[in-house]
């Protein structure tokens, strides 16, 4: 069973064009993870500085997993430096 994880982050004012591309950044690299299925971010289309990623996982391993790669770590400091507000996580199974 897949396990979907969204993730749903608002720039400072400003720093939109920041966000857009260090969730960019981390696609690949996700993609090449044991377990990730898919990772899509998403840009509100009427308002710039909400985006939401979109993943599908193999299991809850491979998310905690992710959560501990170099490339997360990093995006997790940057991100610290340009949110709005904390990162909003869901974890969604389909039945």
């Amino acid at each position: 069973m897949s396990l979907f994880v969204i993730a749903e982050t608002r720039a400072i004012p400003g720093q939109e064009d920041r966000l857009r591309a260090a969730l960019e950044g981390m696609v690949e690299p996700s993609l090449a993870e044991p377990g990730c299925i898919s990772y899509v971010p998403f840009a509100d289309p009427n308002d710039p500085a909400h985006m939401v990623i979109v993943e599908e996982w193999t299991g809850a391993q491979a998310v905690d997993e992710h959560f501990r790669m170099p490339h997360f770590l990093q995006v997790s400091k940057v991100l610290d430096e340009i949110l709005a507000e904390p990162l909003k996580i869901r974890r969604l199974v389909a039945e």
